[in-house]
């Protein structure tokens, strides 16, 4: 009888394939790595399972890039069955590998519902796991792009080792990153954003950012929603793309709510609040910038809300900030925002520390 939680592991490890097949059935093998969106059999390609022994370590070892966790093929079955006794765990893996039972004990006896799983769960779990950004390398690639005053509101965090894997074929690095938190409009994360930063500080080519094929990227659930930066239920809200796009943009209206939808297409399906009646659209200067326009427009003028284009002189507002200052920055925003919004925001910025 195999009563020992190793020996599973070990038997489970030589049948590798099959049990991602059984247990991770949303995923695909690609070389020697099975890949799934996370253990509770999520949709993706964050986590990945070794299938053969290699000198990188054993079969049937995981890690989740995303979140850092890790285990063996014991923890599959407990997290994507959702699983909370080891009796039950071990029940369902003798059952799979065609061993004898330990006892007569119906199996899944205890199964309770999964707790909550998925991409939104890792992105809450990344961005409670991160640090405030004050004195960190965060503050100084913003600084470095021009925002020496980051009015961030809490949206954004430091991770001083935030997981990184190029490809399935090559290990897994860590640098730091800027973990910026995506929500709805009820404020709950939905997603996160990271991008990873050059430890040994700014320089011109990268912008600071890490010297790694794509620096950013993000997770989540992120169609409709966005980084927020103010209240989200606001009556006037400024929308772009880029993070450093609307930080930017509140150096000088540090009380104007933001968000940073990310991406010109999740840019043009933000989710806008009831609340809304008044909506700039702070643009990038670009062929996707003047979709994206157009888009909104149509959606704004369709519920009653009064859509303002907000255009950049050079490619976007952090470019603008950059290469003009601030001061010109504030001069080219007074003459595109609404009167009494140059009265309830813009002037009030200029005495903001």
């Amino acid at each position: 009888m195999v009563r020992d939680a190793s020996e599973l592991a070990r038997r489970l490890a030589r049948e590798a394939e099959a049990v991602c097949r059984h247990y991770l059935s949303n995923g695909k093998r690609e070389g020697r790595y099975w890949l799934v969106g996370d253990v509770h059999n999520t949709p993706g390609r964050s986590l990945f399972v070794r299938l053969q022994d290699s000198p990188k370590g054993p079969a049937g070892k995981w890690m989740d890039a995303a979140t850092s966790e890790h285990g063996d093929l014991l923890d599959v079955i407990r997290e994507s069955l959702g699983l909370r006794d080891f009796h039950d765990v071990a029940e369902e893996a003798r059952r799979f590998l065609n061993l004898p039972r330990a006892e007569p004990r119906p199996v899944l006896k205890s199964m309770h519902p999964p707790a909550l799983a998925g991409p939104k769960e890792a992105a809450r779990r990344l961005f409670a796991m991160s640090q405030p950004i004050e004195g960190t390398v965060v503050e100084a690639y913003l600084h470095g792009r021009g925002i020496a005053h980051v009015y961030h509101g809490g949206s954004l965090r430091f991770h001083p080792r935030c997981y990184y894997r190029p490809d399935e074929h090559l290990p897994t690095e860590t640098w730091p990153a800027m973990i910026a938190c995506v929500t709805d409009l009820d404020g709950r994360i939905t997603g996160v954003h990271r991008t990873w930063l050059d430890p040994n500080g700014f320089d011109r080519i990268r912008l600071g950012k890490a010297p790694i094929d794509t620096p950013r990227r993000a997770m989540g659930d992120l169609l409709g929603n966005a980084v927020r930066f103010g209240a989200a239920d606001d009556d006037v809200l400024v929308a772009g793309e880029g993070i450093e796009t609307m930080l930017s943009l509140r150096c000088v209206l540090p009380t104007l709510p933001m968000a940073a939808a990310l991406s010109a297409n999740h840019l043009a399906a933000m989710v806008l609040s009831s609340s809304l009646r008044r909506l700039y659209i702070a643009r990038d200067a670009d062929a996707a910038g003047d979709t994206v326009q157009a888009v909104l427009l149509q959606r704004a003028q369709t519920v009653g809300i009064e859509a303002i284009p907000l255009s950049p002189r050079l490619g976007d507002f952090n470019e603008d900030l950059h290469v003009f200052g601030l001061d010109a920055l504030r001069t080219a925003l007074r003459m595109q925002l609404a009167p009494e919004d140059v009265s309830r925001f813009l002037l009030l910025s200029a005495s903001v520390v």
